[in-house]
């Protein structure tokens, strides 16, 4: 998790959470049907592309966070003049997409 701790850590615009929580629970029974194929002894291969779509689900998931973040954290950080401050969540962006590109 963060040191940082955002004065308002919810999304930039309100219609972002809501398409996250849609996105997720999208994965979320995309997992379920995966848990079905297994129990129902699906062709390993079949399960292996419902896994792809999971994967690539969950990077959107990533991608719009980031993006929340950069348009919310960080540039509220600019926008206030606070160099510090500013520097710190670029950072940790940073090391956040890296951490992504690593997975």
């Amino acid at each position: 998790m963060s040191d940082l701790t955002p004065d308002d850590p919810g999304y930039v615009v309100a219609d972002d959470k809501a398409a996250l929580l849609k996105r997720l629970r999208r994965v979320e029974g995309q997992v379920r049907g995966i848990q079905r194929m297994v129990e129902d002894d699906t062709y390993c291969l079949d399960v292996l592309t419902q896994v792809t779509a999971v994967k690539r689900a969950l990077e959107k998931v990533s991608l719009l966070l980031v993006d929340d973040h950069l348009r919310g954290c960080v540039l509220d950080a600019a926008k206030s003049g606070d160099d510090e401050s500013a520097e710190a969540h670029l950072t940790e962006a940073t090391n956040a997409i890296a951490r992504l590109l690593k997975a």
